[in-house]
């Protein structure tokens, strides 16, 4: 070990938790996480509903979970956002806001050309947008991850984390309730294209949120292209393998499977909501009232959770929780389509949901330094929605083929692998990573 140690994180109190919530920061990481989860919906649960009802098979359907593959392989872009400017919109707000406000603006202008599409028509065009919406959507997630971490300390993060989970929550009420309202009484089309307008808010909090680069954009000097790879991507990976060791391959498994039974089964719902034969009003109020609240419990939750305990019990809770919820599903696949058994099963569900990912997100940035906040984040997101995206694209074939009770159940099944890979984890008891540099030295030392 080195001489220099770092003292451990003090316990703070349940007052001392809440009030970060309400720090102006916090209130801007609100707005933001709006405008992250606004397209979300748009790509994947609406999408699924409209699609089921032009006809769509549940296997075609079930592919659409592919366009995902954008946030699955955004650390491949996201030295771009940590490196490139964003041509006089750099020199006006800084390059984090720059770069949100430009993915806002794609995302805002996929949703119209969306709302112009045709599913039963020409199925590929809207594919073919669905990916760009969701390159647009993930270019956004990267500038935000990279605010949200440079805003706050280590010790933070747990608050930062939640009210982004609460900010994506309330766009999902949006998303899910207000859009599927618009699309009931007037058309699809027109829900998209409300969609679209509300991206705004997003924009303007981008435009006017504080400025918190760690360091001011320097243009790089003229290199040959093996340095300039060398510097803004090799970089990265090679600081966060250096820090870990082979660690560093276990925190990579885990991260990847942790999401998988939710990425697995979050596709078919809208479907099996269809066959159940729920409008699109009821299931809009149902996932989007009292869904929300339980989410937004959840996250609330799983803030604490982080903050009181060590990051080993607070990820083991997260698998747990959102695979057994899984089962819900199928026992609402096996019994009669009612409004009460609808509530039932998203309330249960959407707790563990908002937990797990509060969990999720503030274990993943405290693995972050600084010096490379957007790329490496971007892997460690991009390594937790790979696997489940993948696998998700066949949700709908495994439909076909086994029913949706039994598909469900398989879901649950799934989380295993990653509840044993916690007990793996290195310095999983750490309440909250250490400064990266203090870290780093650490764990050299300890290796």
């Amino acid at each position: 070990m080195t001489n220099e140690q770092t003292a451990p994180a003090e316990k703070t109190s349940i007052l001392q938790s809440l009030g970060g919530y309400i720090r102006p920061r916090s209130m801007v990481m609100l707005a933001l996480g709006f405008s992250a989860g606004l397209p979300f919906y748009m790509i994947y649960q609406n999408l699924s509903l409209w699609l089921a009802e032009a006809g769509v098979d549940k296997g075609e359907i079930g592919l659409f979970a592919w366009t995902g593959f954008a946030f699955s392989f955004k650390f491949l872009w996201a030295p771009a956002v940590d490196r490139l400017p964003i041509p006089i919109l750099e020199k006006m707000v800084g390059r984090r806001r720059a770069w949100m406000a430009a993915a806002q603006i794609g995302v805002a202008l996929t949703l119209l050309a969306m709302s112009a599409a045709d599913p039963a028509g020409n199925l590929v065009i809207v594919a073919l947008i669905a990916v760009v919406m969701a390159f647009m959507a993930a270019t956004q997630d990267i500038a935000i991850d990279a605010w949200r971490i440079e805003a706050a300390t280590d010790e933070e993060q747990g608050v930062m984390a939640a009210m982004y989970q609460y900010g994506y929550r309330v766009a999902i009420m949006v998303a899910g309730a207000g859009a599927l309202i618009v699309a009931d009484n007037v058309n699809w089309p027109a829900a998209y294209q409300f969609m679209a307008l509300l991206m705004g808010i997003g924009l303007l909090t981008a435009l006017f949120a504080p400025k918190v680069e760690v360091r001011e954009y320097e243009p790089p000097a003229a290199a040959p292209l093996s340095e300039t790879i060398t510097k803004s991507i090799v970089g990265p990976f090679r600081d966060f393998f250096s820090r870990y060791g082979v660690h560093a391959i276990v925190i990579l498994l885990f991260i990847s499977l942790f999401r998988v039974p939710d990425f697995l089964m979050g596709y078919m719902t809208g479907p099996l909501y269809i066959e159940l034969g729920y409008d699109k009003t009821t299931i809009g109020a149902v996932r989007s009232g009292a869904g929300l609240f339980a989410t937004l419990f959840g996250v609330f939750l799983g803030g604490v959770i982080v903050s009181r305990i060590s990051f080993k019990w607070a990820l083991l809770f997260g698998v747990l929780s959102q695979s057994l919820t899984n089962l819900i599903y199928s026992w609402l696949a096996l019994s009669e389509a009612t409004t009460g058994g609808l509530a039932f099963a998203v309330i249960v569900d959407n707790v563990a949901y908002g937990a797990a990912g509060t969990i999720l997100i503030a274990y993943m940035s405290s693995l972050t330094n600084t010096a490379f906040t957007a790329t490496q984040y971007a892997l460690f997101s991009s390594f937790y929605a790979l696997p489940g995206k993948f696998v998700g694209g066949f949700s709908g074939f495994m439909v076909e083929a086994a029913g949706f009770a039994w598909f469900f159940a398989i879901t649950a099944i799934v989380g295993i692998p990653a509840a044993i890979l916690v007990f793996f984890l290195k310095f999983s008891e750490k309440r909250f990573s250490l400064d990266p540099k203090k870290a780093a030295a650490e764990l050299e030392g300890a290796d």
